[in-house]
């Protein structure tokens, strides 16, 4: 910068810095430059908020600081540069309020663009009514702490005739929530955003109307109610992306929606309660790259015929006949039918989606022509038996086919898609074991296979794929024991991948459309479980043997899920080391011997543990940190395990034993036992020898006790 100090450069007019590094505050040497009109030090990393002031002496007529790093409240000279024509403060980190002098000052403003800040407070968009050179105004995702009013009675119409406005993501006209009604005399706008604003009421769709050069026109994710009544007599020839997602439009669509957008590029009325079928004039759309009616009440079949080069209901030859088409999203509607095989006519093609529908029949041949296929969404239909052979999936990076009719082997034509992200093919009926060709598909990062009928044990080529993070062999009929090397993935103890996330090129243009995206939250979890089904006659996994030692080394878990399976041993004491799990889960299994009680000090974030139903010994954890949270529950079915939070008390509590009496006392009463049997014997023998005397001696006594027996006691005779 020393360099400016060059007196050529002292009448310099223009200076652009524009995306160079630069650092720091501004350069003081920039508020000399006294003929300066325009500046531009935007996409560089500056952070001094006072170093503005500098600038403040300037009569500049452009100033352009956006895409930095600037903080704290809007320097107040800015209200000196009575000269601006447009300032453009966007994407920094200016927080407080905006001062209504700013505007009311700046009266030469044409362009002001100050989204993508931290300002609270309130602007009072009146304010700028007498602006009547203004033709751009952006204030955009202020996260909701900005206050927009833009309707008072006493406030006339606007002098200005906007291009560009966007207002979304603010408090706008709280709590009316009205869209504003000075749109009503604007008849020359290009761009208008005010998505994600809850505003209420009708369609606006007299903008249309009234500005027949609109080019992006967004109310996503408001509350607009009403059907879409566009007009069959209007054309708009300039109108690229059209957006009304997200709201509560009704009805059907307009028959004439392709003829009076010919050349739209994007159209997105996903999220509302449309019905009906799609109109054949859609097929006037020769641009179209994005098309998304997802989550909508659409029905009808997908016949055949219907197709040019895409999918759509109950309509007619011609529909979409865009060769450019990149992404097609009718999910979540009640398309019935089968895939046309004309869907291949889409060479271009690189997101479809098409799932939960009624979609039934194999998968076309005209996949087979989709080299471009980077997602692809057919889960929740009744999809089936496989894929085909001549698929090619090279280039795919994410498959989603759960909860189809797939039958058989997991396809071999998978073997193929070595770009693969995300496969997903759970609760299907694929069977046979898990093949070994799985190994290839080395760029994994999500496995689910959960709700199959998958056989034999977790081979050892599952441990090849070292990029897992989320891994689910939940609800098959897998046996053996679980594989050792299951250490060897990273389970997110590495840096994440870049291609988690996954975007729809060709959508971002100079009126800064968002792209297209679709991404797997970071979710890091491994399932080898069997999590019980609802049908009571689902089949569990049986893996048995002790848990490997190892597992407990994948220190970047979140999930681990063991539960009802055969397994036996002691819980791993390098469980320990699972330090960022928040979901533990062993129940149901043969489990001995104690849980290690290291786990209460390290496992700091574990918000879900049961060891229930096993044959665990010892005392419960110590009722401390996270493992103060668990109840009985977590703990019940194990009949050695002692301490609460369960009843059963590590503590004996039953009545002594009684005490035995000494040697000596037991001597001495048997003593006296054996003196008193004697004597009553003896005693006894004498009596019995006198009787019988007494009566051999008198004939008379002897004869009377032979007649009482014999009368008394009938059973017994005596004869002489």
């Amino acid at each position: 910068m020393m360099g400016l100090r060059h007196k050529y450069l002292s009448r310099l007019e223009v200076l652009k810095l524009y995306g160079n590094g630069l650092m720091g505050g501004i350069p003081p040497i920039i508020g000399t430059l006294g003929y300066l009109k325009a500046l531009s030090l935007g996409y560089n990393n500056l952070n001094d908020s006072f170093s503005m002031e500098g600038l403040c002496k300037l009569n500049l007529e452009e100033l352009d600081l956006s895409n930095n790093g600037f903080e704290g409240s809007l320097p107040a000279c800015l209200n000196n540069l009575t000269s601006l024509r447009l300032l453009d403060l966007s994407r920094n980190d200016f927080r407080g309020t905006i001062p209504p002098s700013l505007f009311s000052n700046l009266k030469s403003l044409e362009y002001i663009s100050l989204s993508y800040n931290h300002f609270e407070g309130s602007i009072y968009f009146g304010s700028l009514f007498n602006h009547s050179r203004l033709e751009v105004f952006e204030l955009s995702s202020n996260n909701k702490y900005l206050k927009v009013e833009t309707e008072n009675p006493t406030w006339s119409f606007p002098l200005f005739q906007l291009k560009i406005l966007r207002l979304s993501n603010c408090t706008l006209n709280w709590p009316s929530q009205v869209v504003p009604s000075f749109l009503l005399s604007q008849y020359d706008l290009r761009v208008v955003d005010f998505g994600y604003n809850n505003m209420t009421g009708k369609v606006p769709t007299w903008l249309l109307a009234n500005n027949t050069k609109l080019e992006y026109l967004s109310f996503e994710s408001n509350s607009l109610t009403g059907v879409l009544d566009l007009g069959s007599n209007s054309i708009h020839y300039y109108m690229c992306v059209l957006d009304f997602s997200l709201n509560c439009i009704h009805g059907e669509l307009p028959p004439f929606i392709g003829s009076i957008f010919p050349r739209l590029e994007v159209l997105n009325l996903s999220g509302n309660a449309l019905q009906g079928n799609i109109p054949s004039s859609m097929g006037d759309m020769e641009q179209l790259g994005s098309l998304d009616l997802s989550n909508n009440n659409l029905s009808g079949q997908l016949p055949e015929h219907m197709m040019m080069g895409c999918i759509s209901l109950e309509i007619s030859r011609g529909f979409l006949n865009s060769s450019s088409l990149l992404l097609l999203d009718v999910s979540s509607n009640s398309l019935m039918g089968q895939i046309p095989d004309s869907i291949g006519d889409f060479s271009a093609l690189r997101t479809l989606i098409l799932s939960r529908n009624y979609l039934d029949g194999v998968v076309p041949t005209g996949f087979c022509k989709l080299n471009e296929l980077r997602f692809l969404d057919l889960s929740h239909n009744k999809i089936g038996p496989t894929l085909p052979l001549c698929a090619n999936l090279t280039n795919m990076k994410f498959l989603h086919l759960e909860s189809n009719e797939l039958i058989g082997p997991i396809p071999h034509v998978l073997a193929e898609a070595t770009s693969l992200v995300t496969l997903n093919l759970r609760d299907n009926k694929l069977s046979s074991p898990i093949p070994p060709w799985i190994s290839l598909l080395s760029k994994l990062r999500v496995l689910l296979l959960k709700g199959n009928q998958l056989e034999d044990s977790i081979p050892l080529h599952l441990c090849q794929l070292k990029s897992i993070s989320i891994l689910d062999l939940s609800h098959n009929h897998l046996s053996g024991s679980i594989p050792p090397c299951l250490d060897n993935i990273t389970f997110g103890r590495e840096v994440a991948l870049m291609d988690d996330t996954f975007f729809i090129e060709g959508f971002e243009s100079w009126w800064g459309a968002s792209p297209e995206t679709y991404s797997y939250e970071n979710q890091l979890s491994v399932y080898v479980d069997m999590d019980f089904s609802f049908e009571t006659s689902a089949e569990r996994n049986k893996l048995a043997g002790p848990i490997p030692p190892e597992i407990g080394n994948l220190s970047g878990i979140h999930t681990l899920n063991l539960s009802y399976n055969q397994l036996t041993g002691s819980i791993p004491h390098t469980f320990s080391n699972l330090k960022e799990i928040e979901s533990l889960d062993l129940s149901h299994n043969r489990l001995t011997g104690q849980i290690p009680p290291q786990m209460v000090i390290e496992l700091n974030f574990l918000t879900i543990f049961t060891v229930a139903h096993n044959n665990l010994s010892g005392k419960t954890p110590e009722r401390k940190f996270q493992f103060a949270t668990f109840e009985q529950s977590s703990y019940e079915g194990n009949p050695l395990l002692c301490g609460l939070p369960l009843d059963q008390s590590c503590t004996p509590t039953s009545a002594p034993p009684a005490v035995k009496p000494p040697v000596s006392d037991n001597r001495e009463n048997s003593s006296w036992e054996a003196i008193f049997l004697w004597s009553f014997g003896g005693s006894y023998g004498v009596a019995f020898l006198c009787i019988v005397a007494f009566l051999y001696l008198n004939s008379y006594y002897r004869e009377l006790l032979f007649y009482f027996i014999g009368e008394h006691v009938p059973f017994l005779r005596l004869r002489g």
